[in-house]
Parts: structure tokens; sequence; C-alpha cells
């Protein structure tokens, strides 16, 4: 049995990489009208790789870039790519709290696809725990069938993105270690976003009013001096939240720590209100409240079960 001060540390650990998340993901809205969402990807990715290489070399860890499943390691870095590109869209126009429940979905979307691709056995409970899981992102999204912003379902987007990407890992991970799928997400990111740089980066196709869609298509480099720092620091952020959320799960009982990335929605909301005066609606707090209730059901469904592709470790 793991003993009780290495839970308690994992604890603590991804309790502080659930709050780093949430500043990376705070930085995005001082940005995001001074720079592009590629360069910031680019930017943030190309960080977080460095760090990540130079780490394996420190610690003497072999750098492995060969896979075992070359198609399905394109299609995950294909969806992790364009899925974290809706959710860093989403925070343009809407809170970190919404953005951050509405990701949560996630789990919803993995158990779905889990009945498909991997045949694992869904009862009617967890089907209902799904069911009511989207009632809550219903609730949080309020949406207005006669004039609805469908931009608003961008992390929805992110969080079925997510879902295949986390469900292609289950697969992979017996042949290809975290590190080398890691290394794949990062250089794909990068290698991805030099083709946006490459047919959007000179801003030719930016004619647009709307701050989301300028902060999608404008020119690379417009205000590197005020942009990159922020840049820079969202990539050590995320490297160092990931580095917490790897060590909680190596030293503690992932089912124990896992349950505490919920956590995340929390820092939002804390967040959200310190850096720009954010308080959630009481419709926002159900619907959360409802999310995160179904999304732990379905933790512990799954704990009985031993089926736990829910709660694997995150890749963010």
């Amino acid at each position: 049995m793991m003993p009780i001060q290495n839970n308690s540390k994992g604890i603590l650990f991804i309790l502080l990489g659930m709050a780093l998340f949430s500043i990376q993901d705070a930085l995005i809205k001082f940005i995001y009208e001074d720079t592009a969402l590629y360069e910031l990807y680019f930017g943030r990715t190309l960080i977080a790789f460095i760090l990540l290489v130079g780490y394996l070399i420190l610690s003497k860890q072999k750098i492995i870039l060969k896979t075992h499943y070359p198609v399905l390691t394109l299609v995950r870095v294909i969806c992790f790519f364009f899925g974290f590109s809706f959710f860093y869209i989403s925070l343009t126009y809407m809170s970190l709290a919404m953005a951050n429940a509405l990701f949560f979905s996630s789990p919803f979307f993995v158990s779905i696809l889990a009945t498909i691709f991997l045949k694992e056995k869904v009862g009617i409970r967890r089907w209902s725990a799904i069911s009511i899981g989207f009632l809550g992102v219903y609730i949080v999204l309020n949406p207005n069938f006669n004039d609805f912003d469908y931009m608003k379902l961008a992390p929805v987007a992110c969080a079925l993105c997510y879902a295949i990407s986390m469900t292609i890992t289950k697969i992979t991970s017996d042949k290809d270690n975290v590190f080398t799928q890691m290394i794949h997400l990062y250089f794909g990111a990068i290698l991805i976003s030099i083709l946006f740089y490459i047919f959007t980066g000179d801003g030719q196709i930016n004619n647009f009013n709307d701050p989301t869609f300028q902060f999608i298509f404008r020119e690379w480099f417009t205000n590197p001096s005020y942009a990159w720092p922020y840049i820079i620091a969202m990539g050590c952020i995320g490297a160092f939240a990931f580095y917490f959320v790897f060590n909680a799960y190596s030293i503690a009982s992932p089912s124990v720590v896992s349950l505490y990335e919920y956590s995340l929605i929390i820092w939002s909301i804390l967040t959200g209100f310190i850096l720009f005066d954010n308080i959630p609606t009481t419709r926002t707090f159900i619907g959360v409240s409802i999310i995160i209730g179904a999304g732990i059901y379905i933790y512990f469904r799954e704990k009985v079960k031993d089926q736990m592709i829910v709660t694997d470790t995150p890749n963010r």
C-alpha cells in the first residue's frame, strides 16, 4: 500500500500543478490582443519542448523518438493541437472558470469513446452519469437557441479532441513511454504552428473586426516586446505544472490524486476573480457542481470496474 505521506505529497503536487495551469490560462487573457494564436502556441510549446529535452538530458534518460503507432500518434498530435487551439480561442471571450468547467466534460467523451474503440462495457449507471454531466454542460452554456453563439462550444470541442487524444494514449502507452509521447505532442505542435506561420503569419487574411478572429489570424511578431515575456512565462509555467502533475502520479496513488484535478476549476474561479474581477453566476456554479459530481461518479464506477481510462495521467 502507498504510504500516507506519499499520497499527501501527491495531493499537494497535483494542487500546485492545477494552480499553475490556471495561471498559464490567465496569461492568455493579457496578451491575446497583442499576439497571434499560433505564435503563442509556437512559443509556449517551444519553451516546454526545450525544457523537456533538457530535463531528459540532465537526468540521463534516453530520448526515444520512434513510435510503435505512427498513424495513431499523428491523429493524437493533430487532435491535441487543435483541441487546445479551441481552448485558447475560448479564453478570448469566456471566463477562466467557464472554459475549464466545460473542458471537464472530457471524461464523458472518454467514456463514450472507450465503449467504441476500447470495447469497454459502460453500464446504465455510468450512462446516467454521462447524461447528467452533459446536463451540467447545458446549464453552464445557458443556450438561447434563437440566437446561440456557437463559439461557446469551443471548450467542449477541446474536450472532445482531448478525449480522442487520451483514448489513443490508452492504446499506445503499452509500447511508447510518457516522455516519447510528450515529445511527439510538442514537436508536432511546433511543426503545425510553423505551417500556420507560412500560410497566415503575414496577416494578409486578417480582415476581421472581431477580436477573437483577429487573435487567430493576426500577423506574427507585431508586439514581441510585450507578448513574448508572457509567452515564455507560459512555456515555463506549463512545464513546471506538468512536472508537478507527473510527480504526483509517480509518488502517490493515481486513484487518489486524479480526483484533485477538478481543483483546476476552483483555481480558475479564484484566478479569474483576483485578476479579472470575474464572479461566476449562480447558474454556472450549479452547472459546475453537476459536471464535477458526474465526473467523480464516473471515476468511482471506473474504479469498481477496474477501467481507469478517464483518470490516467493527463497531457496538457
